[in-house]
């Protein structure tokens, strides 16, 4: 069995971190199928039915059907059931096309129901586009993020601390002081600057990876620093002196004795980082500087619900992004606290 299986298994056997896990494979894969679980494009728009409230479901027919309701005060947007009116709900119905995966075509919804009637399982915002439908396709943004972020630091990390650790000398003190640089500078401002020098009118998915780069740079050197201390301290053990001996390289030896070593300090890294990224993509974007429209992001929509009449009117569905963000971000804290008890020998003494 591998390391990596070991660890995996182990956090599959704790009551949290199966628990942990079955949310944030919930979350991924909704992520994943965005496209089939949305009735509505991100984009698609409904003026007469701005700040609709959540659509509620009934059975009628032998078959569900999602109420009808009336704008009985437009002034405050109070919308009012019909009663007994409600239009069918057809399942894996045709509807907008999308390409599932980004590949393969396809029109096939989970749910939808026929114009001019809308479901709006999670209300709509002030043009009347579909929270639930916006939610889910916000989610790729915002998780993605983190993983493609994180992918970016481990890589860095390792590298340029494995490396100073390894070779030490003019190698080691040139990365430390531009580690050390790059830490003196405070995060937000720096995360300011280097994001206002985006040029304009760019693609939402270059604003993303430059967004993923930005995070990045700002967060790579603490792994690395910390990487650097965990080799040093290999650096001179038995069996990396004995393949010096052997004659094997220094990339090969970084690669096979050092790497192993730290692969457990590197997942635990990983886990406890994830968050970083989905709040400064959020916070990025509750500024307005991060993602922008038509796209859609856990803290686009964010920033599009600080309108006070969302607080004086009680439209509370537009805040559920925030709940999206904070039941993600405890996840991946609990996991990485799961992760760092099984991988922590202190933790594995006291549990016997």
């Amino acid at each position: 069995m591998t390391r990596e299986k070991g660890i995996f298994r182990q956090v599959l056997e704790r009551p949290l971190g199966l628990a942990v896990l079955s949310l944030l494979a919930v979350f991924y894969l909704v992520a994943l199928f965005a496209d089939f679980l949305s009735p509505y494009e991100t984009s698609d728009q409904d003026l007469q039915k701005t700040y609709h409230p959540p659509t509620s479901v009934f059975w009628k027919d032998g078959g569900l059907h999602v109420q009808r309701y009336e704008l009985a005060e437009p002034q405050e947007m109070v919308y009012r059931k019909i009663e007994g009116e409600g239009a069918p709900i057809r399942f894996f119905a045709s509807g907008y096309e999308y390409r599932l995966f980004g590949l393969i075509p396809a029109e096939r919804h989970l749910f939808l129901v026929d114009e001019p009637d809308r479901i709006y399982l999670l209300g709509s915002d002030e043009t009347g586009r579909d929270n639930f439908s916006r939610l889910l396709y916000g989610s790729r943004i915002s998780l993605s993020i983190g993983l493609v972020g994180i992918s970016i630091i481990m890589v860095f990390g390792f590298m340029a601390g494995g490396l100073a650790g390894y070779f030490g000398g003019i190698w080691d003190g040139v990365t430390m002081r531009f580690i050390e640089l790059v830490m003196a500078i405070p995060g937000l401002y720096l995360l300011l600057v280097l994001r206002s020098t985006f040029p304009d009118h760019l693609s939402p998915a270059q604003i993303f990876f430059l967004i993923v780069l930005i995070l990045s740079f700002l967060a790579w050197g603490g792994t690395a620093r910390i990487i650097r201390g965990m080799t040093l301290s290999l650096r001179n053990r038995q069996f990396v002196l004995a393949a010096e001996v052997l004659g094997q390289s220094s990339w090969k030896i970084v690669w096979k004795h050092i790497l192993p070593n730290v692969f457990s300090y590197l997942v635990v890294a990983a886990s406890l980082s994830i968050p970083g990224f989905i709040l400064g993509e959020a916070a990025l974007s509750f500024l307005g500087l991060g993602i922008q429209e038509p796209s859609a992001s856990w803290g686009l929509m964010l920033s599009q619900a600080q309108d006070m009449k969302v607080f004086m009117l009680n439209f509370w569905w537009l805040l559920l992004p925030g709940a999206a963000i904070f039941v993600t971000v405890i996840a991946f804290n609990v996991l990485g606290d799961v992760l760092r008890d099984i991988v922590d020998p202190k933790q594995k003494f006291l549990s016997r």
